[in-house]
């Protein structure tokens, strides 16, 4: 199925999966269609609208409303859309929907939803299985013109390992590509719109005709190339400039089978990544080896090493604006690796090693004034004079300082303890702010409000 030209309505429930609807929304954007929003009121606590609305270009419908917002929203967007999709769907939407209830946005598009509707559940794994909704996602079946995914099992945001997971955006985009989905346009029409970025004004227009660009179908999944990006609107805090975020681990050597490295799955920097592209900025990362994806229009060029991730960043820092630490770099590495395997020989081996290259403290001491660096801090112990002895040392305008300690959260979680500390103004020592719990979606927009207040309202062109 070719998606160039599709009109698709992201329904956003309240999981703890609704950050990867950022990526889903970019992947489909990518592939040509355009992409309209609705949310709950517990996803806006996941994940700001703002964040949507950025990277729609069309004000999310909301609860609430907005001053923008058209009187029949509940309406014209089922009638709008080609597709509708709900990801993450939760076991309480699920719920709403077999039963005929509408009661906020995503529920009431699908009341009065004549096109194909997609779901796809996320949620614990105990809930997943639980009678309530076996019977539910059943019931949803059996509607006219209504898929439900499946969830593949894995790692739970809870910890936990079973099915219940969200299927991953890509996956997804694979899916309805690939899919028999009848995608005709939908009976009714009767108030057609699209959207358009229209500084100080109303984001909502008259109908407009799908673009009939060519997109390959079944292309591979890659950066968007700047060309292809929806034209920015000016008046985001990051029109006009770029970011550089380093990303996941590196790996360093010890013969050609083995390294040391560490457990870190680079969901952080996907966030702030999410969140920067959403703010308008142009976002390029330098990313060692992880798991989780960069939402489509992130430039990413890959390292292994802690060396080979040094270089290439002080290569592009005179380019940005902004740098954002957030890789967990090695702090040594062996100091020769072997050419061959090492033979297990049960003796004692002792690996001699040798510092890796500091990359914050040598960006710092290479940026230019009007240039922010960020660091980050990851801590298991001491919290705070950890953090002011990193801060002081390294120089940088601010550390985000997280611990991966508490439970059900850190490394391959999708939330993280964390506290963003400052220098002090007549600099005495740091105030290392209380740390809160909360989603890394959440860390990565505190990051980008404090980068924006920094460089304040962007440079108007000549």
């Amino acid at each position: 199925m070719d998606l160039n030209g599709k009109k698709i309505l992201l329904g956003i429930t309240g999981g703890i999966a609704a950050y990867k609807s950022c990526e889903l929304l970019r992947l489909l954007q990518k592939k040509g269609a355009q992409v309209r929003v609705a949310m709950t009121e517990e996803a806006t606590r996941f994940v700001a609208p703002l964040t949507f609305a950025s990277l729609s270009k069309c004000p999310v419908y909301l609860k609430d409303g907005a001053v923008e917002a058209r009187p029949f929203q509940h309406i014209d967007f089922p009638r709008w859309a080609d597709l509708y999709i709900v990801v993450p769907c939760t076991a309480n939407a699920i719920g709403k929907f077999a039963y005929g209830l509408a009661d906020d946005p995503v529920s009431l598009c699908f009341m009065s939803c004549t096109c194909p509707r997609l779901l796809a559940p996320a949620m614990n794994v105990a809930m997943y299985n639980s009678p309530a909704v076996k019977r539910n996602l059943e019931t949803l079946r059996s509607f006219e013109n209504t898929y439900v995914l499946e969830s593949p099992a894995g790692e739970l945001a809870c910890g936990e390992v079973g099915s219940g997971r969200l299927m991953e955006p890509a996956d997804i985009v694979s899916f309805i590509e690939g899919g028999s989905l009848p995608l005709a346009p939908a009976a009714c029409h009767p108030r057609d719109f699209s959207c358009h970025p229209r500084a100080g004004g109303d984001l909502l227009a008259a109908s407009a005709t799908p673009s009939s660009g060519g997109h390959p179908r079944n292309a591979p999944a890659a950066p968007l190339a700047s060309d292809s990006l929806p034209e920015q609107d000016p008046s985001l805090p990051g029109h006009g400039r770029r970011v550089l975020i380093t990303a996941g681990r590196t790996e360093e050597a010890i013969d050609p089978v083995r390294y040391i490295s560490n457990r870190s799955s680079g969901k952080t920097a996907v966030a702030l990544a999410s969140v920067f592209l959403a703010n308008g900025y142009s976002v390029e990362v330098v990313a060692g080896p992880m798991e989780a994806q960069f939402p489509g229009g992130a430039t990413v060029h890959r390292v292994r090493s802690a060396c080979e991730m040094h270089q290439a960043v002080m290569e592009r820092l005179p380019q940005v604006q902004a740098l954002v630490h957030c890789a967990a770099v090695a702090d040594y590495r062996p100091k020769e690796a072997a050419a061959e395997k090492i033979k297990d020989s049960r003796n004692q081996l002792v690996l001699e090693l040798v510092p890796n290259p500091n990359i914050l403290r040598d960006s710092v001491a290479a940026k230019k004034p009007d240039q922010v660096v960020v660091g980050f801090a990851l801590e298991t112990d001491h919290f705070a004079e950890h953090a002011q002895e990193k801060l002081k040392k390294s120089g940088a305008d601010a550390l985000l300082l997280n611990a991966p300690v508490a439970k059900d959260s850190g490394f391959g979680f999708d939330c993280v303890n964390y506290a963003l500390v400052t220098p002090a103004a007549d600099g005495s020592e740091a105030a290392v702010p209380e740390m809160q719990l909360g989603s890394k979606v959440e860390l990565a927009e505190t990051v980008v409000g404090f980068i924006c207040g920094r460089l304040g309202a962007p440079q108007k062109a000549k």
